[in-house]
């Protein structure tokens, strides 16, 4: 354990006022609202796709364009808040976001429901960017550490939660009406949110930053967030990949050449160069990442395979992913006990708890008897979830820690487009997976080992990246003299984990 998070962990913990607490319940409240959304409809994509009669490709455009739109507005937004103030903007996105969850319910085709989530997306994407800034703005030192804990706690059981909450509600009205019900969920939680934030969120504070918005690096950033994502929600043939690769490497160095040109004539670039110099914020957003990606997966493959599979009910699906959602709540609550024992190493062991939970449930659902299996899997998903628990909060507050306060929205904007990013790559491709091994006759059971491999890999990156970013976190401790700065700097800024 690091001096820093020794002296962390010795302090008294301070306690929310009024005005904290109801900005932080804003925030959960906007946060779970958006991000529970996905994880709901996974649930109900087999029943979607009977209803609409749709085609693999407009299931792919469903779920991973939601993705894809939420990255394309993240660091946009993020830079908006952090110039023109944040609470208009959440207050227009979770607008959007609940208005538009009705088109989707009422969709009569997929091009309706593709065109609805792609702007729930962007809608999203809009509140989500505002909220890390929000509370770093708001709240210093342990209590900083521990609302931005409670923030990804809140995401964490949100996707957690989906599945048993869509197939509660399929269960309860049946598959054809059910999906849209699950979208009209959105409304009542969406507007009670929106009320809230215009009655509670602080007022924004024109002049308080810099209103440079560094337009060109926003385009830049938008183009290549559409690049790398683009190609596996909807992909292309070999040609189509190495065009995609040219064409992001090539906005990739032009977005280096102009924030470094931008920044020598006198101007606040984008991304801040105090992010682009840490190697722990890139190396925990690589941890974030790969985690998120492959929990996002690793989840939708499971409900296929236990509907398609294993012909499951929707609400059976759920009760089996049910532990998870409950393992992943006891795990956070405790989590920084853990880390107040074993400090960053708590997120490695989080991350190979989460990749060794899903190597064994592929090789349980492909040799276990077929009567036993949803049980073993619901054990397995009590494990993945205990273990996402302990380290998704500690992780993040991690990252953080590195973000100057000017740049405190596009900081965590860009920690939640990595994360994006790989939701829409680990969906497209491990949907895809699973679905051409069903294709080429090796069975369901195969299709799910082969994904919960990738999974599983992915995961182990995670946990290799988490091991690289706690000696990059030493290196930076060690560069100070005698460690004293950097216990300093710690606690005047919050940097423990979530308490």
């Amino acid at each position: 354990m690091s001096a820093a998070d020794h002296a962390i962990a010795k302090a008294p913990r301070e306690r929310f006022d009024a005005a904290g607490r109801r900005v932080l319940l804003v925030c959960v409240a906007g946060g779970f609202t958006t991000l529970i959304d996905q994880s709901v409809l996974n649930t109900s994509i087999p029943a979607l796709r009977e209803s609409l009669h749709a085609q693999p490709a407009h299931l792919q455009w469903i779920v991973a364009g939601y993705s894809l739109a939420f990255g394309l507005a993240l660091i946009p937004g993020g830079r908006l808040g952090d110039v023109l103030g944040r609470k208009w903007f959440f207050v227009t996105g979770l607008a959007l976001f609940t208005l538009v969850s009705v088109v989707s319910a009422t969709a009569a085709d997929p091009g309706v429901l593709i065109a609805a989530r792609l702007v729930q997306g962007a809608g999203a994407g809009l509140v989500n960017s505002q909220m890390i800034g929000t509370l770093q703005d708001v709240f210093e030192g342990q209590l900083r550490a521990r609302a931005l804990g409670m923030y990804a706690v809140t995401g964490g059981l949100a996707f957690a939660l989906g599945p048993p909450v869509g197939g509660a509600v399929l269960a309860a009205v049946g598959p054809e009406h059910g999906w849209r019900l699950t979208f009209l969920l959105n409304v009542p939680f969406g507007l009670a949110t929106v009320l809230l934030a215009v009655r509670h969120l602080p007022r924004p504070r024109p002049g308080a930053r810099n209103a440079n918005l560094d337009l060109v690096g926003l385009m830049l950033v938008g183009a290549l967030t559409l690049a790398l994502m683009l190609p596996f929600v909807q992909p292309p043939a070999w040609t189509g990949w190495l065009a995609f690769t040219a064409v992001a490497a090539l906005l990739l160095a032009a977005l280096v050449w102009w924030q470094r040109r931008y920044a020598r004539a006198g101007g606040h670039p984008l991304i801040h160069p105090a992010l682009t110099r840490s190697a722990p914020y890139a190396l925990g957003t690589a941890t974030a990442m790969a985690q998120f990606g492959s929990s996002l997966a690793a989840g939708l493959v499971l409900t296929m395979f236990l509907q398609d599979g294993l012909g499951l009910s929707p609400m059976g699906a759920a009760l089996v992913a049910l532990p998870s959602a409950v393992a992943m709540g006891v795990a956070s609550a405790l989590a920084w006990r853990v880390v107040q024992r074993f400090g960053r190493r708590t997120v490695t062991a989080g991350m190979t708890g989460s990749a060794l939970a899903m190597l064994l449930s592929g090789l349980v659902a492909h040799w276990a008897p077929a009567a036993v299996l949803p049980w073993l899997l619901a054990l397995l998903q009590l494990l993945g979830g205990a273990s996402v628990g302990l380290m998704g909060a500690t992780n993040q507050s991690y990252v953080l820690r590195h973000a100057p306060p000017e740049a405190a929205g596009v900081s965590g904007a860009i920690l939640q487009m990595a994360q994006r990013i790989a939701a829409a790559v680990g969906v497209s491709a491990l949907s895809g997976v699973y679905l051409r091994a069903t294709d080429a006759g090796g069975g369901h059971r195969s299709a799910y080992l082969y994904a919960s491999l990738v999974c599983a890999a992915l995961a182990g990156l995670a946990a290799l990246a988490s091991v690289l970013a706690g000696r990059a976190t030493a290196r930076e401790a060690a560069a100070n003299a005698g460690g004293a700065p950097e216990v300093t700097r710690t606690v005047s800024r919050g940097e423990a984990p979530a308490r």
